[in-house]
């Protein structure tokens, strides 16, 4: 990627409204994270899969805040849809500020017996995923002449061993990588981080332990809240000298 030769030509025609470009806005967590950034002035373009009605919630409740904010199915863990659903989002607007990409598949991999399909399903979606985003909005931001940025949606077990999640894992792991490479290469025009959230109360059974044997691995003895999260893309939504960091929010499980 030429990124030094494109921050110096092809400027777009920018119009005044900020919009984020967000995959996986569908869910309880990504629903809230969703309207905070529209809360803040933005028009939201996010990506569904397999959720139409949840889908269609989450605009409902985006457009009385932001009336022009869209959505496009798309499945991340193929590239041709990724390229369609920002082609779709360049017919609607003519800027791009925040990326958030929290499109995320989880589920248990009893590590002896992964299949191919389990694999795939994790790491295609998760980690392929997210990369080729990232890909497609450094193409439009690096034609900007403004600070954007970008966020991915990780985890604090790429920093644990859960041998039960091994892709899963493995796929956040290397999200968090990709954050720091795209963090070096488009500096100083992209800010890049991620936000790595602990247990989140929206996300039972992350480990299948009750919750009483999650808060003894938790030094502030609680699970995180969706608001905890919030919290942390607004701060990293304000900020202008931080860039590929990865911001544990998990009330200090990594201590342990």
């Amino acid at each position: 990627m030429e990124i030094e030769g494109l921050f110096q030509t092809d400027i777009m025609s920018i119009s005044g409204k900020k919009v984020c470009f967000m995959t996986g806005a569908s869910g309880k967590l990504g629903r809230e994270i969703a309207l905070s950034i529209a809360g803040q002035g933005y028009s939201i373009f996010f990506t569904w899969n397999s959720s139409e009605e949840k889908a269609k919630e989450t605009l409902e409740q985006l457009r009385w805040i932001s009336p022009d904010s869209q959505m496009v199915q798309c499945d991340v863990s193929k590239v041709q849809d990724i390229d369609r659903a920002f082609r779709l989002f360049s017919e609607q607007f003519d800027r791009l500020d925040l990326l958030l990409a929290s499109a995320s598949n989880f589920f248990r991999t009893d590590l002896l017996a992964v299949t191919e399909q389990e694999w795939n399903s994790l790491v295609d979606t998760n980690l392929k995923g997210t990369f080729f985003t990232m890909q497609a909005a450094v193409r439009i931001m690096t034609r900007q002449h403004f600070l954007s940025r970008i966020i991915t949606m990780t985890d604090v077990s790429a920093e644990l061993v859960w041998p039960n999640f091994a892709p899963y894992t493995v796929s956040k792991a290397g999200i968090q990588h990709l954050t720091r490479i795209f963090a070096r290469e488009t500096a100083p025009h992209i800010l890049v981080n991620s936000i790595a959230p602990g247990t989140v109360s929206s996300y039972p059974g992350r480990e299948d332990e009750p919750e009483a044997g999650l808060l003894k691995k938790i030094p502030l003895q609680r699970l995180g809240d969706p608001m905890d999260i919030v919290g942390t893309v607004k701060f990293l939504m304000e900020s202008e000298y931080i860039t590929g960091q990865v911001i544990n929010v998990d009330g200090g499980r990594l201590l342990f």
